[in-house]
């Protein structure tokens, strides 16, 4: 089993579809509202009611204002060592197949000789985010011309990626630098710093519709000069 949590900001349309998704694949989930408004704190409440998942209200725990993601990551590394599990993040933007958390788990058991050659031992597996016409898209256009799953040191993101056990014993998430705001790119090049391999699953790929908790984040596609003024002058989007 893993351990599957997702953050979420607003945008219930977006997340109840993501989350829908998830439970649809037979896999329990934790939901963390990163201070939604009462209404949507309200509508994860009663998804909780009607599909099982677990909701936890940050703000119940700290009043640190969203986003909460170095808190998310702590408080899932702690519970997936103690229940000797391996973590799975998806975001609330990223609609997940039914067949896709499996293929993440079973990747990391392949045995050598397969097609996935893999030398050391494995600390993340992401599955490729592609828009709805199925096409790879941010945060991994990269991979446009990656034919077939295996290691990859280029950026991760936390999109739908599994973190492995060995991964999380090997490096401690209070270690996370409290002035940032995302993680993803600094924890996937630890891994490699750390000695394992992150596997890019190009075969298993999940919708992504990106940005859709945080609109302001629209502005890097369509407006770049004023997302990055805003990213400097207000200290927003740390990485």
């Amino acid at each position: 089993m893993v351990n599957i949590v997702m953050p979420v900001k607003d945008s219930l349309e977006t997340a109840e579809e993501a989350i829908r998704a998830i439970v649809r694949s037979g896999h329990t989930l934790t939901v963390y509202d990163d201070y939604s408004t009462p209404e949507n704190a309200a509508r994860l409440d009663a998804l909780h009611e009607e599909l099982g998942i677990r909701v936890v209200h940050i703000s119940e725990h700290v009043d640190h204002p969203s986003p909460n993601y170095r808190w998310v990551l702590r408080t899932a590394q702690r519970e997936a060592l103690e229940q000797n599990r391996d973590l799975v993040i998806v975001e609330s933007d990223v609609l997940v197949r039914p067949e896709t958390i499996d293929r993440l788990v079973e990747s990391q058991k392949v045995p050598s000789g397969t097609p996935i050659n893999v030398k050391r031992p494995i600390g993340m597996v992401a599955a490729v985010t592609v828009n709805d016409e199925g096409v790879v898209n941010f945060p991994y256009e990269y991979a446009r011309k990656i034919r077939k799953d295996g290691p990859c040191k280029k950026r991760f993101s936390f999109c739908c990626t599994l973190l492995t056990q060995e991964l999380l014993r090997a490096y401690d998430f209070e270690q996370l630098d409290p002035e940032k705001n995302w993680y993803d790119v600094h924890i996937s090049h630890m891994s490699v710093k750390l000695g394992f391999e992150n596997i890019l699953q190009v075969s298993n790929p999940v919708i992504h519709r990106p940005h859709s908790s945080r609109p302001w984040k629209q502005l890097k596609y369509t407006n770049p000069l004023l997302y990055y003024w805003r990213k400097l002058t207000q200290r927003k989007d740390r990485i």
